[in-house]
């Protein structure tokens, strides 16, 4: 499955309206760190809000794949992030799944 994501891109608008509006999966990351975990029925317009937002405006990257089983993908993505660090990541923890 991994080569249906696409590469790391930097969390810019320009990169951000390149992503397609459809269903799928998303991360971001800052300094290496996971920030957010996230699925959509429209990514781009998901990703649109997340520039504005005080936690996942951080993001310096990202990277996506489209899917119409976003939300399975996406519970399983955070269950192995859970599994392997502990807890959610940091822009996860205040927001309820």
């Amino acid at each position: 499955m991994n080569e249906d994501w696409s590469q790391w891109l930097d969390f810019d608008r320009m990169n951000i309206e390149a992503t397609p509006e459809l269903p799928g999966v998303f991360v971001m990351h800052t300094s290496m760190k996971i920030l957010f975990i996230g699925g959509s029925q429209n990514v781009r317009r998901e990703l649109l809000a997340r520039l504005s937002d005080p936690c996942t405006g951080k993001s310096k990257r990202f990277r996506y794949i489209v899917t119409s089983s976003f939300e399975a993908l996406r519970e399983q993505l955070v269950k192995e992030y859970v599994d392997k660090h502990g807890n959610l990541p940091v822009c996860m923890e205040r927001n309820a799944l």
